[in-house]
């Protein structure tokens, strides 16, 4: 089974909640995983096998939240080599915004520069569709499992 690494950014609280349901629905399959709040760069990559997965929400004017920032500034500014390794992201975010979880895409393309392959497609969760994002959440994470192997 492979090692989740949950990269979490969220000001007020929501994004953590998708991230800490999403983790005990990956254990329950089988996976072991490690919530990073705040994450550490070099923390994420020691586990070469590991697979990231990226839960953030949008801040601002489509702002990385505060406690994501040193790591986004980081994997920026570093742009290691991460041919070979595998991430997923989940984006939350408000469609009345044109900043509609800028966060999670620019995290994405992010990854992708570094030359990582993200699995399956990017959920970008609209929180004004859904009262409880961990349900939308929980619905995409079931599609995912299988695709982690």
């Amino acid at each position: 089974m492979a090692h989740i690494h949950l990269v979490i950014g969220s000001m007020l609280g929501a994004a953590e909640y998708v991230a800490e349901h999403v983790s005990a629905l990956l254990q329950q399959a089988g996976h072991d995983t490690t919530e990073h709040n705040p994450a550490r760069l070099d923390e994420v990559l020691s586990d070469s096998q590991g697979i990231v997965l990226v839960v953030t929400s949008t801040h601002g004017a489509g702002d990385v939240p505060d406690n994501l920032q040193p790591f986004y500034r980081d994997l920026a500014a570093r742009k290691p080599d991460l041919a070979g390794r595998h991430y997923g992201v989940i984006a939350l975010g408000d469609t009345n915004y044109d900043t509609f979880c800028c966060a999670g895409k620019a995290l994405d393309q992010l990854f992708a520069d570094c030359g990582a392959s993200r699995i399956g497609d990017r959920l970008e969760i609209d929180v004004t569709q859904h009262e409880i994002p961990e349900d939308a959440a929980e619905q995409w994470i079931h599609d995912w499992i299988p695709l982690i192997g």
